[in-house]
């Protein structure tokens, strides 16, 4: 039996005074593909955050399962940019992902060069590592930011619309990237997504959120046949 990494049990959360997320639940277990889904408004965001203990709970639980702990959730945000003039090489932003297993100590260790080493081999940005990030492509600074995830990430990535702004070749290989993360590597994902058919086939469980009291959270088999998954493929076709 699998072992569950995350539960969701009826958490709510607002703004303002306004529901956004109203007694959601939902499991992610070991080797699981999760695709959130969802239109602008509905509560992706506000999920993330909790999810990454950064917005308290309004009511329910998170449970974290087999000794995970937010820290150690591999986060690749949304519209992740470099501000102009930044210096770093691309192996520099990749170890900075160890930083939380750094803790205070003033120096990486052999052992968390050699994860952030494995990582940028992985991904196939090993022959840039001492480049400078700002001479990167679209497709290489994702592929970079998601090598720093994988060094935080000890069971879990989430991805936060990880190929927004990426051309179509590029958002191809994203996809794969992160499909034999999953399949080969055994890494559980959790992955926000406006693509509504590119998560029906990559995911084994999809989360719909459409509104605060109004969402789905199933196979993809079921999520197609719901009211839910007609609606949002109806949308795309």
């Amino acid at each position: 039996m699998l072992k569950k990494i995350l539960e969701c049990s009826s958490i709510t959360a607002s703004y303002d005074g306004v529901n956004v997320i109203d007694s959601l639940s939902f499991t992610v277990s070991e080797g699981d593909f999760l695709c959130i889904l969802g239109e602008n408004g509905s509560g992706k965001s506000t999920l993330i955050k909790c999810l990454l203990g950064i917005k308290p709970l309004d009511g329910g639980k998170i449970i974290m399962g087999d000794g995970l702990k937010f820290r150690d959730i591999g986060y690749l945000p949304q519209h992740t940019s470099l501000q102009h003039g930044f210096p770093a090489t691309v192996s520099e932003v990749v170890i900075s992902g160890c930083l939380g297993r750094r803790g205070l100590r003033p120096f990486y260790t052999s052992a968390e060069k050699e994860i952030a080493d494995t990582a940028m081999k992985r991904l196939g940005i090993a022959d840039i590592a001492k480049k400078s990030c700002r001479e990167l492509s679209g497709g290489q600074q994702q592929r970079m930011f998601l090598a720093r995830a994988m060094c935080a990430a000890k069971k879990l990535l989430l991805l936060d619309e990880p190929v927004t702004g990426l051309d179509p070749v590029a958002q191809a290989e994203m996809y794969e990237l992160i499909t034999e993360l999953n399949k080969k590597d055994n890494m559980t994902v959790i992955m926000v997504s406006h693509d509504v058919v590119k998560s029906i086939g990559c995911a084994n469980r999809i989360l719909c959120l459409c509104s605060a009291r109004d969402s789905f959270y199933g196979t993809p088999e079921e999520y197609v046949s719901s009211h839910l998954g007609s609606k949002f493929i109806g949308e795309q076709s």
